[in-house]
């Protein structure tokens, strides 16, 4: 909406107002007219309230049960005397109703002046210009962060390092006819190191670094966000040589398809399209590179993602074992480790952290030695660390819990142990405890799978058959009738794991080599029930093998839940033995 609609539309509301106003006051109920007898007489009869003396050929008045009234005024003199000594109020302002209206017009015209400026400040053009001024566009100079600092991901540094030369030299590749890539957008979960990357670029150039995230750019007001955009690449320009990192780019770069409708939303695509024209705008070899973060590539537009725009797409995976140990060893530099601290065991324990989790579990370790007041950080510190970092903090008082609860949780955190150790022996069960946490949880059983690039579907059944164990053996121990809402989160991540062999890996026979996302995507949704069906009976399928199996070495099950509640938690080496005793 233009500035020349707002005003038309602020205009024909202020006339509808005051054309209300104007009815109104003319359907306010009239003053009865009265003679001048009866005015005397109620007057007599001390039933007049008030009384208004306009000095003209009138006179108006309110009776003590507040009718109005109008009477004829035959004597100018002489009346207000009586009038006073009859103990009524009166008033000689003259022409005390118009007055009233008057301030009431005038009030209610300021307040529609008022309203119609609020209205015009809040326009796009006024918004544009509030813009500029609203996001922190300064750029951080001189940043200390390099590629020293990045333990792991050495594959990612690698594949942008000829960026360095690229922005300090951009005439070494002008004569070969390279250019510069436009842009490198880092993909990855949470907490690897995408930003972490994107600083170090421009540390190890020597070059401003411009952060700003996807969401300052979506707006309300339509051409606010792609002000912002154009504003961020001229500062940019400025500095000639720097690096703009846009994280969570996600927030404004979605895929256009509008949906079935066709319709979209116009304030984020005018955005998009500003971000895409900006970067095309770029003189080749001007020292400017964009870089982008986000968690789901798979949802970013495809024309940010074509070359020209965003030419590398980098990976920032989760770490392994080699990359853990780099990162636990360079969060340790300045920390007092004790000698009997095993970082190399730690980072096989580890799989599935992420950098920022490591970092966090050795700061974790580091406040409890300080808590303790040793002076390092010993074994004991980073076990409790571990657990923090996995469960919560322990629960100090667990008098409220009952011996039947901490039975049940015995006996389901050993259906998931004795489990792991039948048919997945690869498996590494590190630690199980049925100490409570302050997450809610009543235990939890370590499982460390080995670090693989692809996953069999023999590993996805295995991996579903141990989320089940725990509710399994509880049906098996207190029966059927008895099994409670400790196993709600294992469901949850069975049925994760089934539903992605079904609909996205076609790991079924009845379901076939169909992926249903691209069913979904083009609006093909009779398979539906289908789906449902095929996925409940796989998983009362997985759930009758783990039932048999656990009915077998009910044995077994027992001694280690026995084991857990004198202990409360063994490690792998108490597990392996009470296995073997048992066998």
């Amino acid at each position: 909406m233009n500035r020349k609609h707002k005003i038309v539309i602020v205009s024909v509301i202020v006339v509808l107002l005051l054309f209300s106003y104007g009815f109104w006051q003319y359907k306010k109920p009239k003053p009865e007219r009265i003679s001048y007898n009866q005015f005397l007489h109620e007057v007599q009869q001390n039933h007049v309230e008030k009384v208004f003396l306009n000095q003209g050929e009138t006179i108006e008045g309110i009776l003590k049960d507040d009718t109005r009234f109008v009477t004829d005024n035959p004597r100018k003199e002489g009346l207000k005397e009586e009038l006073l000594k009859a103990d009524i109020i009166v008033d000689e302002m003259k022409d005390q109703e118009m007055l009233n209206q008057a301030i009431s017009y005038v009030i209610l015209i300021g307040a529609t002046i008022i309203i119609f400026f609020i209205a015009l400040k809040k326009s796009p053009q006024a918004q544009s210009k509030k813009s500029k001024v609203g996001m922190n566009l300064k750029p951080e100079e001189g940043v200390k962060v390099n590629f020293s600092d990045i333990a792991g991901n050495q594959e990612a540094v690698q594949s942008v390092e000829e960026l360095i030369d690229f922005i300090n030299n951009p005439e070494k590749y002008s004569k070969y006819g390279a250019r510069m890539p436009r842009g490198v957008i880092l993909y990855g979960p949470p907490g690897t190191g995408k930003t972490l990357l994107a600083k170090a670029i421009a540390g190890e150039a020597g070059v401003p670094f411009y952060a700003v995230s996807g969401s300052d750019f979506v707006q309300v007001y339509v051409g606010v966000g792609a002000a912002r955009i154009r504003e961020l690449f001229k500062r940019a320009r400025q500095s000639e040589k720097c690096v703009i990192f846009i994280d969570e780019i996600d927030a404004l770069g979605k895929k256009r398809d509008g949906g079935l409708d066709g319709g979209g939303n116009d304030e984020r695509d005018q955005t998009l399209n500003a971000l895409l024209a900006e970067m095309s705008g770029f003189n080749e070899n001007q020292g400017i590179v964009v870089v982008a973060a986000t968690n789901r590539l798979d949802t970013l537009d495809e024309a940010l993602l074509r070359p020209g725009r965003f030419d590398r797409h980098i990976e920032i995976g989760l770490p392994d074992v080699k990359a853990r140990l780099k990162i636990l060893e360079l969060h340790s530099k300045n920390k007092p480790i004790h000698e009997d601290v095993d970082l190399e065991k730690l980072a096989h324990q580890t799989v599935y952290f992420s950098g920022a989790q490591l970092e966090n579990l050795m700061n974790e370790a580091a406040i409890l030695a300080a808590k303790k007041g040793n002076g390092m950080i010993d074994q004991h510190d980073i076990d409790r660390a571990f657990y923090t970092v996995i469960a919560g903090y322990e629960k100090k008082d667990r008098s409220a819990i009952s011996h039947m609860d901490r039975m049940i949780t015995a006996y389901h955190e050993s259906g998931h142990a004795l489990i792991t150790k039948l048919i997945a022996p690869e498996n590494r069960v590190s630690k199980v405890t049925i100490i409570p946490s302050t997450k809610g949880a009543g235990g939890f059983s370590m499982n460390i799978p080995p670090n693989r690039m692809y996953y069999k579907k023999k590993d996805m059944e295995n991996n579903i058959k141990i989320m089940l164990a725990g509710r399994c053996a509880e049906e098996i121990i207190f029966g059927k009738e008895n099994i409670t809402t400790g196993a709600s989160n294992d469901l949850e991540k069975a049925t994760e794991v089934l539903i992605d062999m079904v609909r996205r890996f076609g790991m079924t026979d009845s379901s076939g080599l169909l992926n249903y996302d691209v069913l979904y995507r083009n609006g093909i949704k009779q398979v539906q029930d289908n789906f449902i069906d095929e996925a409940k009976r796989s998983l009362d399928d997985l759930y009758a093998n783990v039932k048999d199996l656990l009915v077998k070495k009910k044995t077994l099950l027992v001694a280690i839940a026995e084991r857990l509640l004198d202990e409360e938690t063994l490690d792998e080496a108490q597990l392996d033995q009470i296995i073997q005793n048992a066998a």
